[in-house]
Formats: structure tokens, sequence, C-alpha cells
């Protein structure tokens, strides 16, 4: 059984940062992809931002063109912790956040963290 559990989400001002963390736990292959994605009221889930363990060619990353120099994606495999450093944040940021991991062929989600950005 895989574990996700999210952390740091808040509301905070146009312009200001949060961090967002999610460690995972349980049956976990070490080559894996860790990942952000989010949904607004009304909208579908969307990808922000995703990670690959860096197991077996080197670490990469891919964002959505919306957070693009805005949000940086990070891990530690040593915690199984993906990070998201979310800067310049606007209101249409605003979304419940959700950890994901992918792993063996399964996609594994989070709770689920709000983020709240007020103009």
């Amino acid at each position: 059984q895989v574990q996700l559990v999210e952390s740091g989400g808040g509301l905070v001002q146009a312009g200001g940062s949060l961090r967002l963390s999610c460690t995972a736990s349980g049956s976990i292959f070490r080559i894996n992809v860790l990942g952000w994605y989010r949904q607004a009221p009304g909208k579908q889930r969307e990808l922000v931002a995703r990670i690959t363990s860096g197991l077996t060619s080197g670490l990469s990353t891919n964002y959505a063109d919306s957070v693009k120099g805005r949000f940086t994606i990070s891990r530690d495999n040593a915690k199984n912790t993906v990070y998201l450093q979310m800067n310049s944040l606007k209101p249409e940021d605003t979304a419940v956040y959700y950890c994901n991991l992918w792993t063996a062929g399964t996609d594994y989600w989070g709770q689920g963290t709000q983020v709240t950005v007020s103009s």
C-alpha cells in the first residue's frame, strides 16, 4: 500500500510564495515519477509539474506553461519526498493541489491541499 501525505498549502497574497511538500510511504519502486497536479473549481485536474527519479537517465522535469519560471519542483529520493516551490503566485493559481506518484504502471494520489491566492 502506498500513501502520499501533502503539506504546505494555505492562503497567500498575489506575488507571494508557498512551498508544498509530499512524502510517499509504502511499497515504492525506486524508479518512479513524482508530480503535482491541481484542480480549480469547475475545471479539470491538470498537470503542474513532475520529476523523474533520475535513476535510469538522469533527473528530468517538466512544467505546465502557465507555471514555467515561477514554480520549481524538486525531490529527495532518500526521503521519498517531492517539493513544489511556488513563487510569484497569481489568483489563477488558486486550486486544490494533489501530489501524484507513478510507479510500476500505477498512479497514486494524495488527499490534496488547498492553495488560495488573493488579489
